[in-house]
């Protein structure tokens, strides 16, 4: 007997009913299906276990960012399910969810892995580093700016090295999976997902040297949020916490990658011509 849990997004009333038809359709089966609805923020505490063998997100891309923060922990693979506008990161439609279940149960799939950050929040003056809690992101954590119309600044290490204070609206460590999202609004570069490394991106530097770096991926970055404005932490584009002038956000590989089912090869490119509608010479 297999157990899936249906992550349903909580203002979409047809993702819902959807959900309800495949725990129905595989109780039939012998099966059980669990109802999960999305209304955490990322980094919530688990709302399913390990011994949950599926996890089908039902909704947009960002209903699909927290069922992987979910899942990862179990290393339970995720099936997305696009009930959004874009739909980047899901596999199938709706009208497939039945036969997609099918090829799971009889083991007719593919698994691809993503690499995951490990985002963990230092408080000043706190040298307790065991109360620091860290968060597993799928897209990327990104530091920034809460006052319109001004700066802040971000000194950034690189594996422990320091390498240059920022002065930006924002700074951003994305992974391949997330350099088609923020990233790639703040001009930073396409990465292909099976990549395993980082992106740093400032955004909108007020410096000269405003240039996205490619980290390899035990490359871990320290962001040091220097004074006199506080800033906020932004996690796959929740808003995590403040921060105030001394606080330091580590970004490091996550210790375990997205599992992501799929039903054949994935055409990165031909993907990405796709949604972002680009056109031939």
């Amino acid at each position: 007997m297999a157990t899936i849990a249906f992550v349903v997004h909580p203002e979409r009333p047809e993702a819902a009913t959807i959900a309800r038809q495949a725990i129905t359709w595989l109780e039939a089966r012998g099966h059980r299906g669990v109802q999960v609805i999305d209304a955490s923020p990322v980094g919530a505490a688990p709302s399913f276990d390990q011994t949950v063998d599926l996890a089908v997100s039902l909704g947009g891309d960002g209903t699909m960012l927290r069922t992987v923060a979910l899942a990862t922990a179990h290393s339970t693979p995720v099936l997305g399910v696009n009930f959004g506008r874009l739909g980047y990161l899901t596999e199938i439609e709706p009208d497939r969810l039945e036969h997609a279940l099918e090829r799971f149960l009889s083991g007719d799939f593919g698994v691809e892995e993503r690499v995951t950050l490990e985002v963990t929040l230092h408080r000043a003056g706190d040298d307790d580093t065991g109360r620091a809690r860290s968060v597993i992101v799928l897209n990327e954590a990104t530091v920034e700016k809460t006052v319109p119309g001004h700066t802040i600044r971000v000194a950034a290490s690189i594996a422990g090295r320091p390498f240059v204070t920022y002065a930006a609206d924002g700074l951003l460590v994305a992974t391949p999976t997330g350099s088609t999202a923020y990233n790639l609004s703040a001009r930073g570069p396409i990465l292909s997902p099976g990549l395993r490394a980082v992106v740093l991106t400032p955004v909108s530097a007020h410096m000269l040297f405003d240039r996205p770096l490619v980290l390899e991926p035990e490359q871990w970055v320290r962001l040091e949020l220097l004074g006199p404005l506080e800033a906020v932490l932004v996690l796959d584009g929740q808003s995590a916490d403040v921060l105030q002038p001394g606080d330091a956000v580590v970004c490091r590989v996550g210790p375990a990658p997205a599992r992501l089912v799929t039903f054949g090869p994935r055409d990165f490119f031909s993907i990405l011509r796709a949604r972002f509608h680009l056109a031939d010479r």
